[in-house]
């Protein structure tokens, strides 16, 4: 099949097509939109693309039954800003060179320039925020960049370059090792799922500098430690975020962290009201010692020796004898006054 070498946007998507990849397409140089997704199509990413076929904005090969590795030169379609591969039989890692996508590195990037991009009014699926949306093609330059990759092995340092993405999903892949640091470079991020993979370690501490992210997506990985704190992820309160990762611990999970400022202050009531429970105890332990000593200091002493139990007794009696004659003085003045 021919295909016209002026072409600009070629949109089969969500049909019945099978096959390989038509090679006539790399005759169409000005390809700026190709959207082969939900199709049968088989065998491997074609070599043109990235070679012949550079200067692709959309690229997406969604759900397809596409096997083998990614080709080096992918990495030569420097005005990407779709790129969605996800959904199909790829395997191998994650390419090193997606620095070289110029578009994905540039801050919102522009991409209403290209020539023919403004008259199209096709639909492009993207999932983003956790669900599958429907964005018009001219709208995708107020709306961002994407990258949805199927892949394994480590996500590369070099991701953290795209500081253009909005969103980056690399859920349901075999990623190990451990997140990079570099992510946490992504500034205009809004979307981030890396779910259902075997990645460990700690959530990297700079993922609080995320300050649009609006979706994150953490669970079913085998992360360990705190979650960081501070900016736009305080306002990620959903557990379910980081849940199936068991030796993560703090908020918005119920797993107190060890040294946890919540955990200090706990231990710190506690503390104190077991001090308070023990000053008490001791109190009242001294009071009646206290007690005690002074009962046997006095009866004891007047039990034992005879002379001073006669004189005590004795005072006592002269005591008597003088409050009865205050008391009697009294009376008689009172009566006389009547």
């Amino acid at each position: 099949m021919d295909i016209s070498i002026s072409l600009q946007h070629f949109k089969v998507n969500n049909n019945n097509f099978g096959g390989e990849i038509p090679f006539s397409l790399q005759n169409c140089t000005d390809l700026i939109i190709l959207n082969l997704g939900h199709n049968t199509f088989t065998g491997n990413i074609p070599l043109w693309l990235g070679s012949k076929v550079s200067g692709l904005i959309v690229l997406q090969l969604r759900s397809n039954l596409l096997s083998g590795h990614i080709p080096h030169h992918f990495c030569n379609l420097v005005s990407l800003r779709v790129l969605d591969l996800s959904h199909n039989n790829f395997s191998g890692t994650i390419p090193k060179c997606l620095k070289n996508m110029t578009t994905l590195v540039e801050v919102k990037g522009v991409i209403m320039g290209f020539p023919g991009f403004d008259t199209y009014n096709g639909q492009i699926t993207i999932t983003s925020k956790g669900e599958e949306l429907e964005y018009r093609d001219d709208q995708l330059a107020s709306w961002g960049n994407l990258i949805d990759l199927p892949f394994e092995g480590e996500i590369p340092e070099q991701v953290g370059s795209l500081v253009g993405l909005n969103t980056l999903n690399l859920s349901m892949n075999r990623l190990t090792g451990e997140i990079p640091s570099s992510i946490g470079k992504l500034r205009w991020l809004e979307t981030l799922d890396l779910s259902h993979n075997q990645l460990s370690g700690h959530i990297p501490q700079n993922f609080s500098s995320l300050t649009f992210i609006s979706h994150l997506n953490l669970s079913y990985n085998n992360l360990i430690g705190n979650i960081p704190l501070g900016n736009q992820l305080q306002t990620l309160d959903d557990p379910s975020i980081y849940e199936g990762n068991l030796l993560l611990c703090g908020a918005p999970l119920s797993t107190v962290c060890p040294g946890d400022d919540t955990h200090s202050r706990q231990s710190f009531t506690l503390e104190d009201h077991s001090k308070d429970d023990s000053e008490m105890f001791w109190f009242y332990v001294g009071m009646a010692l206290g007690f005690i000593i002074g009962f046997w200091a006095v009866c004891g002493t007047l039990v034992l020796k005879k002379s001073w139990r006669y004189a005590y007794f004795k005072f006592f009696d002269n005591v008597k004898g003088k409050v009865a004659l205050i008391i009697a003085l009294k009376v008689a003045r009172w009566q006389g006054r009547l």
